[in-house]
């Protein structure tokens, strides 16, 4: 008896462990074998793959030989940040042309950047072309920071986008004037200390105003729990652009690495510490502030996302710091840079802001009219767009941009590519002309819709209003008080830190008019 009891759970183990190693070899090896054939079938070829790796073996040594070209200096003759940024991008773009596969690990990717898919794009409402599945897992594009469900994100275009970034903007001007003030009282400060001129890293004094206006809009009277998490956000971040690409290793962001256990750690403290705020409020029954925490906490408790009502709160909250917070104080930063470096186009500006601001602050019409302040804001989005890819997922087989693409393949609109692109830009893509944007966006390129700093279609970002009035209004003040020239110190070079922004930062002298 206890020997046929032993048979029994020798061949349950042993069929388990069979169970489990067919799923795997599956999972692992077939599944992407056949995506990747029917593709294939239809003319979209792509660079070899391993199996297990993929093409994550040449991403990572083409990104590192790309690491070792010498570093511009003081000129800065090309604003080809593809080619710094996403290297294997580009090579695989020349061989393969806008439509190609490459392989995540496991995971099959079609990169997609010519017209008529972008045009697609733009329009589509499809249910079957959605946010990527694996999206709590996509390091590379930092959804480790901003993960969210499908049915939470559809909660948040629904409550968010009418209740607070479309009517709310304008309100928040005095909050953005506010915050512009601080900075260039700061900047004042370092110029007395300097004799007159100030050597200053400026995306220090971009993210100071950015993050004081995000925290404000969004945390109110809890603005220092607010930076509290914020911080650790940053961190978060820190630790993600490190292992951008061995995270697609398959099974490795479940090991417990160095570098997990401290994602893992500050995931916790994150959400432990946003909902305390919320616990607190909840507490305190009325709250004066109406800010953006306020309003997901009151649509949450409206909608019927039952269990979900935490992650929404926590997910959205995240999404605030890299969306609302990192991406237009990269954006300000890069925005000085070129006008550092172009100083006609400064001085251009600066007589824009002077002659159409007839009091101390301007206003929503006033900045609205600012047509040289917008053109050059456009064109440093796309040069140095602070989002780097529109990531899409086949939820089911599907048809786009004219391919057939089966469930769980992966489709990649990347931005750095596109936005450089000679077929859709001309020859001097890499180049800094704002008057391209004269006409508008839709005059500024063979085709409008491959412009897309803020995504594109049902997905676009709900900020996208409230980024460009900060940027303004950021602006206006900078340019109208000090003037901006470029350090010798400066070193050119756009780093993938989730967002692309300086990895040495970006040095400039500042001077009072």
């Amino acid at each position: 008896m206890e020997q046929l009891f032993i048979n029994i759970l020798l061949t349950t183990l042993l069929l388990v462990s069979f169970g489990l190693l067919s799923s795997l070899f599956n999972a692992m090896i077939l599944s992407p074998k056949r995506l990747r054939s029917k593709l294939e079938k239809q003319g979209v070829t792509g660079p070899p793959h391993s199996l297990l790796l993929g093409n994550l073996w040449e991403m990572m040594s083409t990104k590192f030989k790309s690491s070792k070209t010498p570093k511009q200096q003081q000129q800065v003759t090309s604003h080809n940040c593809a080619a710094i940024v996403f290297p294997y991008l580009v090579k695989w773009r020349n061989q393969y042309g806008p439509t190609f596969v490459f392989s995540l690990g496991n995971l099959q990717i079609l990169h997609m950047n010519q017209p008529n898919a972008l045009k697609e794009l733009s329009t589509s409402t499809s249910l079957l072309f959605g946010r990527p599945s694996h999206h709590h897992h996509d390091a590379i594009l930092g959804q480790g920071i901003i993960a969210s469900s499908g049915h939470v994100w559809a909660h948040q275009r629904k409550i968010l986008a009418p209740e607070f970034f479309m009517d709310k903007v304008k309100g928040m001007m005095k909050l953005m004037e506010e915050s512009a003030f601080l900075v260039a009282s700061a900047l004042n400060e370092e110029i007395e200390k300097g004799g007159g001129v100030a050597e200053l890293k400026i995306d220090d004094y971009t993210r100071s105003f950015a993050g004081d206006v995000i925290l404000r809009a969004c945390f109110g009277s809890n603005y220092a729990q607010g930076k509290q998490i914020f911080l650790k956000l940053r961190d978060l971040q820190a630790i993600l652009a490190q292992v951008l690409l061995l995270q697609w290793i398959p099974g490795i962001r479940y090991l417990p690495t160095k570098s997990n256990m401290g994602m893992w750690r500050l995931e916790k403290e994150i959400q432990a510490l946003i909902l305390k705020v919320v616990k607190e409020r909840k507490q305190a029954k009325s709250h004066p502030d109406k800010d953006l925490l306020q309003i997901i906490i009151e649509s949450a408790e409206r909608s019927d996302l039952g269990q979900d009502t935490n992650s929404f709160v926590v997910d959205n909250c995240k999404n605030i710091y890299f969306a609302g917070y990192e991406t237009t104080a990269v954006s300000a930063a890069w925005t000085l840079m070129l006008l550092a470096l172009y100083p006609e186009w400064q001085h251009k500006v600066r007589a824009e802001i002077l002659q159409t601001c007839r009091g101390p602050l301007p206003d929503a019409d006033m900045l609205r009219n600012m047509k040289t302040l917008t053109m050059v804001i456009n064109e440093s989005l796309r040069l140095y767009s602070p989002a780097v890819i529109v990531p899409r997922e086949a939820l089911g087989d599907m048809k786009f941009g004219g391919i057939n693409i089966p469930k769980g393949v992966g489709v990649w609109i990347t931005l750095v590519t596109l936005h450089q692109d000679p077929d859709l830009w001309g020859p001097d893509a890499d180049k800094f002309i704002p008057e391209r944007f004269a006409n508008g966006i839709s005059g500024a390129c063979k085709v409008p819709y491959a412009y897309m700093p803020f995504g594109a279609g049902p997905h676009t970002c709900l900020g996208q209003h409230f980024a460009m009035m900060e940027l303004k209004i950021f602006l206006t003040h900078m340019l109208s008080n000090f003037t901006f020239t470029l350090s010798p110190k400066y070193r050119h070079s756009p780093f993938m830190n989730l967002v692309v922004e300086p990895e040495f930062g970006i040095d400039l002298f500042v001077t009072r008019l």
